[in-house]
């Protein structure tokens, strides 16, 4: 699929007045898209509000953990995107030099956890997410934002580009600025900078693949691997900066090789096998104080909106999609669907906080700069490494372990 040229709006949807929706979806990303499938699942009328004019995903590619697959599995496009993923034999962490730290099979996490961790770009989710949605469902180019939240006497209120429309469900997947949230509860203190900057890319024709799935840790700075189908390469990079600092020639893929090109092979020349066009660079901000709750009125917030977290246990996209089917199965059919809200709340806010907290935590390990803390570091993870692969995987279970909710809606099947 091209996204350049992406619009789902039928044709009766152009222009034309329409019946009020029951569920008005804020925010075309993986979250949101998820949700509007969950929903649809569950025999919701659901609109997607994209404000950009294509659903181009931001970033390069991710890992799809066991508790986002068995989510999408529920929704019917878990084999499409296992089939997309290139086989990584063993993942791990090294230490610059190249030596090993810690490594294990993934044949081990899949015996474990039943399930594989499955790498992909984020374009492939983003298109069996849309395919698997009625035509006319997502709206590219299409703004909307929410006036009103509701309450369980009157519905929510979302203003478009065709004015004001009443919603009996609002799911808020607006990302980190979320100004739905803002709205919603106006005294938080939002996202706060963590402290690392992150740069990402896809080789299309890298040299000399295959290369082995994984990360380098040195000291206060990361890079990581992650083969992906047709031969591609996503690359990744994360390293503490001052918010908002940029190459000072501009060029992000020379910056690149300034921090780590005399780091081990593949690191150099996969980063100069980047084309600087392609180079994304963006500050990594964190919803460091947990939200009161993920609901108001009439109103869900999901993913990056309600909890936006580090990237360092690669979770922020499978949580997106936990919340999206958590929210859904709440929803009963015939009934109000607000009246899912706070069971959503209940059950997503312990478990996303946790997993928030864990993600920082990790990032405080790589943010070590010091030679006698990160050697530490390195020590605990190569002892760590000797372990068995059941201990190492055990650590996590909390995260792995999760199941989804089931969906009983006419379309669940």
């Amino acid at each position: 699929m091209d996204h350049r040229d992406l619009d789902h709006r039928a044709p009766e949807h152009r222009g034309l007045p329409e019946p009020a929706p029951h569920a008005v979806v804020i925010g075309g990303g993986i979250g949101g898209l998820t949700a509007a499938l969950a929903l649809h699942r569950q025999g919701v009328p659901v609109t997607v509000h994209e404000r950009a004019a294509s659903l181009e995903p931001v970033g390069a590619g991710l890992v799809l953990a066991p508790n986002a697959l068995r989510a999408l599995d529920l929704l019917g496009v878990g084999d499409r995107l296992r089939a997309l993923a290139a086989p990584h034999p063993a993942i791990g962490i090294r230490h610059p030099s190249g030596r090993w730290l810690a490594r294990t099979g993934t044949e081990a996490v899949e015996a474990h956890f039943g399930e594989k961790l499955v790498a992909v770009a984020r374009a492939d989710v983003i298109d069996a997410l849309v395919d698997a949605l009625p035509a006319g469902t997502v709206r590219t180019g299409s703004r909307a934002e929410l006036v009103e939240p509701g309450d369980d006497r009157t519905p929510a209120l979302v203003r478009t580009a065709d004015g004001e429309r009443p919603a009996e469900l609002v799911v808020a997947a607006d990302g980190i600025r979320s100004a739905t949230r803002g709205l919603l509860f106006p005294h938080h203190p939002g996202p706060r900078y963590s402290g690392f900057t992150t740069w990402r890319s896809v080789i299309a024709r890298p040299p000399r693949p295959p290369f082995a799935a994984g990360e380098v840790w040195g000291r206060g700075r990361l890079a990581g691997v992650v083969p992906l189908a047709d031969g591609r390469v996503y690359v990744y990079g994360a390293a503490l900066a001052p918010a908002g600092a940029r190459a000072a020639d501009g060029d992000e893929r020379a910056e690149l090789l300034r921090r780590y090109g005399n780091w081990c092979a593949p690191v150099p020349e996969l980063f100069a096998s980047t084309d600087p066009a392609r180079v994304l660079r963006h500050d990594v901000w964190e919803i460091a104080d947990p939200l009161p709750a993920y609901h108001r009125g009439r109103v869900a917030l999901l993913g990056d909106a309600a909890h936006a977290m580090c990237p360092f246990q690669g979770q922020g996209a499978c949580q997106a999609i936990e919340d999206a089917v958590v929210l859904a199965a709440g929803v009963r059919p015939g009934e109000d669907p607000a009246a899912a809200l706070p069971g959503y709340t209940a059950a997503r806010l312990p478990r996303a906080t946790a997993i928030v907290n864990g993600s920082r935590a990790v990032g405080a390990l790589v943010a070590r700069r010091s030679p006698l803390t990160a050697l530490a570091r390195d020590l605990a993870l190569t002892a760590a490494g000797l372990l068995p692969d059941r201990v190492l995987l055990n650590r996590a279970a909390p995260v792995y372990d999760w199941h989804p909710p089931v969906l009983d809606g006419p379309r669940a099947a």
